[in-house]
């Protein structure tokens, strides 16, 4: 039988529309527990500092108030003397052939430390104005990852498997700290005492270790969600990042295996990165996409903060120096510069 021009207009507008309703219906069930309600700061602390580069910055470490030094991807050096308001790319003399990831700087007064991979440490006893070369030990296990500076011609260097050493001659020559390594790490931090955590590179344990330590003293993750990152608390404890978005906190730093139920400021699709303290107190947490938070109550509450959100980048790495000065570091050449509150930049 012949269907009449309307019955055939009707199933082919509820062709047309199913598939329609079907994608409506898909999207609200998927966001609707979605939280991105959260509310926006009516100021910032944040200051966008153009670098006019594509490789993305790492770390920052300053030899006095006014001058340092900023490393990152693609054998990126740059260096300011306005307290990190401006910054001009550096030489540094290196094989041309070999594109270095320069991941940690540290300064004590003039004498300075850059880490890199592959296998790169560099070594300055005039405020950055020189760099040599250090040779590394072929067995070396793992690649340089972090290095502090601890006192007149003294480092701490530790590597991408948790192998940790000590060097008192300039970096001449180097003990090892720790008799077995704690295994590929894809995170790894130092706390002001000298102790370290790290994150296994798979992210389902941390390790934590302490001056004296012969080994490296593993945790299980506290929940199923895999460990992102991890440091230090201003007063000694740990806090924690994992996937799905989630903060944690250690109440007792002799008892790392001890967590606070998961913090979640917001769920927009985005993980985090990383987390830091400012001078003042006030919690940063920073990662894909612009996001940037903050929380002045320990992170009961959080608030979006403004110029975060109009940053076309991932915020990977936050950090709050000794003198106050603070940096929120991104991809693709994006820096972030913090300012105290009495010269806030308002939105």
């Amino acid at each position: 039988m012949t269907k009449s021009i309307p019955q055939a207009l009707n199933q082919a507008i509820n062709s047309m529309l199913k598939p329609l309703l079907s994608c409506v219906l898909v999207l609200l069930l998927t966001t609707a527990c979605v939280t991105t309600g959260l509310a926006t700061a009516a100021s910032s602390p944040w200051v966008p500092v153009p670098l006019n580069i594509s490789s993305n910055p790492l770390d920052v470490a300053f030899t006095d108030s006014q001058h340092g030094f900023l490393v990152g991807s693609n054998r990126l050096v740059m260096e300011t003397n306005d307290g990190g308001n401006s910054w001009a790319e550096r030489a540094i003399n290196l094989p041309a052939e070999e594109n270095f990831r320069l991941i940690s700087i540290d300064f004590r007064g003039d004498e300075g430390w850059i880490a890199g991979q592959p296998g790169l440490l560099l070594h300055s006893d005039d405020a950055g104005q020189n760099w040599t070369r250090l040779l590394l030990d072929t067995k070396l296990p793992g690649d340089p990852y972090l290095i502090n500076a601890t006192g007149p011609n003294k480092a701490e260097l530790a590597t991408t498997v948790g192998a940790i050493y000590r060097s008192s001659d300039s970096g001449k020559s180097w003990q090892a700290e720790v008799s077995d390594a704690a295994g590929a790490v894809r995170d790894l931090r130092r706390s002001p005492d000298g102790s370290y955590v790290s994150v296994s590179g798979l992210g389902n344990f941390f390790s934590t270790w302490s001056p004296g330590d012969q080994v490296w003293q593993p945790h299980n993750r506290v929940s199923s969600q895999r460990v992102q990152t991890m440091g230090f608390q201003p007063s000694g404890e740990l806090w924690m990042v994992t996937r799905g978005a989630q903060l944690r906190f250690n109440p007792d730093g002799s008892k790392p295996e001890e967590w606070s139920k998961p913090v979640i400021p917001i769920t927009n699709g985005y993980g985090y990165l990383d987390m830091a303290w400012d001078p003042n107190g006030t919690i940063w947490t920073g990662g894909g996409n612009g996001t940037l938070l903050s929380s002045t109550d320990g992170g009961s509450h959080w608030q979006r903060d403004g110029v975060g959100t109009a940053t076309p980048s991932n915020f990977t790495r936050l950090l709050f120096l000794e003198d106050g000065k603070g940096f929120a570091l991104g991809e693709r050449g994006t820096l972030l510069r913090w300012v105290s509150p009495d010269s806030t930049a308002i939105l």
